[in-house]
């Protein structure tokens, strides 16, 4: 699986070799080109770095411009559809890697940048219970390789917040449920993330109605993303995205403080490690 991801970066590192070498053959900037198909020239920076990968319509947008005869739109779809996102999440993983701050709201599962292969997996499988185990270890792989944004010099300043259930619910059973909860508490020890919890007894919230993913740029508007079992929307309106941010202030003030949560977190893993230990 990781050699397929490979194979699709080192796709898109092509179409961005050919993106600059038909710009230039056309004597256009970067800003010249970005100009004529809506967007700046550090998108267009970002697309010929395979940083970015442009959308069907700005590809399409770039074809007309270059007179490229629909290469770079097909191109786009074909990579595209060899992505192992669901359609609704691939900008979305795109543009966690560009984010300078990301605050994640998660009610039910531990949001898939602090996911364990095992968590994933269990997850996964739960959800597609008759797919072959290469569509399984895809899926899986796709999620870790999003984490890896963690671990980057650059990783983005990144705040989750956490309602208890998701503590309580032995995803996996209680081992893979510890190990998972064990590797929560490990990032917030090394401030790579900022964890909080709301607890149950705090009753009703402010965004009771499924995950909320709140993302900054360094050179673009803020964005929000929602997400229910079968569908996410990429929100870019100002006043939706206000909104959105004013509602996670609001499960910010409900939820603990970091060090309680953090407390909490770790309580739940032992209470599961003892359950391990009675069992065996």
């Amino acid at each position: 699986m990781a050699n397929a991801g490979s194979s699709r970066q080192a796709a898109w590192e092509f179409y961005g070799t050919e993106l600059k070498n038909r710009r230039e053959a056309a004597k256009m900037t970067q800003q010249e080109l970005g100009r004529k198909v809506f967007v700046s020239g550090g998108y267009i920076g970002q697309f010929e770095q395979a940083i970015r990968k442009p959308q069907l319509d700005v590809a399409a947008r770039i074809d007309e411009v270059l007179q490229t005869d629909g290469f770079f739109e097909r191109m786009c779809r074909q990579l595209i559809n060899k992505s192992p996102y669901a359609e609704y999440f691939r900008a979305v993983a795109e543009l966690e890697a560009l984010a300078t701050k990301i605050c994640e709201f998660a009610p039910t599962v531990v949001p898939g940048l602090l996911q364990t292969a095992a968590y994933a997996r269990a997850v996964t499988v739960a959800a597609n219970p008759f797919v072959s185990e290469e569509y399984v270890d895809e899926k899986v792989t796709a999620r870790r390789a999003r984490a890896r944004i963690l671990g980057d010099a650059t990783r983005p300043e990144y705040w989750v917040t956490l309602h208890e259930n998701v503590l309580r619910v032995p995803v996996g059973g209680p081992a893979v449920m510890a190990a998972q909860l064990e590797h929560v508490a490990a990032l917030a020890h090394e401030r790579a993330v900022l964890v909080t919890v709301v607890p149950c007894a705090a009753g009703a919230h402010a965004y009771m109605t499924g995950t909320l993913k709140l993302m900054e740029f360094e050179d673009a508007p803020p964005t929000a993303y929602t997400e229910t079992e079968f569908s996410g929307t990429l929100l870019d309106d100002p006043a939706v995205v206000k909104h959105a941010q004013r509602a996670y202030d609001l499960l910010r003030v409900a939820a603990l403080s970091p060090e309680a949560s953090l407390a909490l977190i770790e309580s739940a893993a032992e209470d599961l490690r003892r359950r391990c230990a009675t069992t065996t």
